[in-house]
């Protein structure tokens, strides 16, 4: 099993590309089942979430190939990958492919849509939180949907003429339903309207894509996103927008190392607030032609507190992260997490590196200290294992991070792209 080992201390100067965004290509990809045309992605990431979804639309029917090319020596591959669903063969998704990552449970939407039916395995628990579908189910049969629960199955089908354009309000945002609902309602009949929408910039990239390939989407990026149905939808060709957990995870690895570094590739509107606490600790952002510049020229990094919350708010995804930014920092800040209700995992393993946190309900009390030393840690998930790895950039003496596969989900070719900026980051085998 590979681990991750890291000796602190060096400062990163250079640039990092930014790969595309994980959590925007998953929707994408799976909008390529409402469609019997091609649908084209450009600058997706290859990461293991991103394979086993293809293994999971390969169980539908959907053809997938892949064409991949350096970007440049030694760094990211860019890759274009055409999904073509000309025939469903399977209306099932099972257990065994679902439990292995959450956001597969989305085909619900468009199998449903298209097929009329669709069985789908319930998830199943998460690390981070339960994360139910119950609003998933809720929307769908606002639209129509007929939904029984049946041996950790979701059995839905439609009525015999199709979905239903419906109006829908979220009782609480959720991104994933979002997702769901907006795919689901591209072929039903009449209009749908949701209400309280997440507002995400990937839930705008799909939409984007779902208007190139046909439907008619309107108010994406607002909590109310209107939907009008069309008989079907035809092939395109979409660029994944950039990664903002990437990008944020690697100004904090700047703000946290020192150092002056390009993030190539990626958009400063896609992350503003997360950009900002970063400033007020005491780094320096600036947008470039080619993205953003983050400067640490050596200074204290200065305590901030954070709330995390729906876009444009802090994002979950980057909470970890900022958490191992703030055990270094002068004074004492406040971390509380909204969204999830078990994402502070990663306490009790930055705590091995010296961390002071105390943890109080939904708000971790941070006390930065003067110095972090490297210890054997273990990845608990996806945004744990990089927290771990920004910690070990300052951490004096060696931090290995094992169960790196939880990184794997999500960075593409994370210890080549610190490499390249002077960070001693290696990937070991055992």
């Amino acid at each position: 099993m590979d681990r991750i080992r890291i000796v602190g201390g060096n400062e990163l100067h250079g640039v990092i590309p930014i790969s595309g965004a994980k959590n925007a290509a998953l929707p994408l990809m799976i909008a390529s089942l409402l469609t019997d045309d091609t649908l084209t992605l450009e600058n997706v990431p290859h990461l293991a979430d991103v394979e086993q979804l293809i293994r999971i639309l390969g169980n539908h029917g959907a053809d997938i190939s892949v064409n991949g090319r350096r970007e440049r020596q030694g760094e990211s591959y860019a890759r274009t990958v055409h999904f073509t669903s000309r025939n469903i063969v399977s209306t099932t998704a099972p257990y065994e492919l679902v439990s292995k990552m959450r956001a597969s449970f989305w085909v619900i939407g468009p199998l449903l849509a298209r097929e009329g039916k669709a069985r789908v395995s319930l998830p199943g628990g998460c690390a981070i939180g339960t994360r139910p579908v119950d609003l998933f189910i809720e929307g769908l049969a606002a639209l129509g949907a007929n939904i029984e629960i049946d041996g950790g199955y979701v059995n839905a089908t439609a009525p015999a003429g199709g979905l239903i354009g419906a109006r829908y309000v979220f009782p609480k945002v959720s991104v994933g339903a979002t997702h769901v609902l907006m795919m689901a309602a591209t072929l039903a009949n009449g209009t749908t309207v949701l209400g309280n929408a997440a507002r995400e910039p990937e839930v705008v990239d799909l939409a984007k894509c779902l208007n190139a390939m046909g439907a008619k989407i309107s108010g994406q990026g607002t909590s109310t996103v209107t939907i009008e149905g069309v008989r079907s939808l035809s092939g395109a060709r979409h660029r994944v927008l950039p990664d903002r957990i990437e990008t944020g995870t690697y100004a904090m690895a700047v703000a946290m190392a020192g150092g002056d570094v390009i993030l190539e590739d990626t958009e400063a509107s896609l992350l503003d607030t997360a950009l900002e606490a970063i400033r007020r600790a005491g780094a320096e952002i600036s947008e470039t032609n080619s993205g953003i510049r983050i400067v640490r020229n050596g200074a204290g990094i200065k305590p901030v507190d954070i709330v995390t919350d729906p876009f444009p708010g802090f994002p979950t995804d980057l909470q970890a992260q900022f958490m191992g930014l703030m055990t270094r920092s002068s004074g004492v800040s406040h971390i509380t997490e909204t969204i999830f209700e078990n994402r502070f995992m990663h306490v009790q393993e930055l705590a091995r590196l010296g961390a002071k946190i105390s943890l109080s309900g939904q708000t971790a009390k941070v006390e930065g200290v003067s110095r972090l030393k490297g210890a054997p840690v273990m990845a608990t998930d996806l945004r744990a294992s990089v927290s771990l790895v920004i910690a070990g950039l300052a951490a004096e003496g060696e931090t290995m991070v094992s169960r790196v596969y939880h990184l794997d989900r999500g960075f593409e070719r994370l210890e080549e792209k610190l490499t390249r900026c002077g960070a001693h980051v290696e990937r070991v085998s055992d």
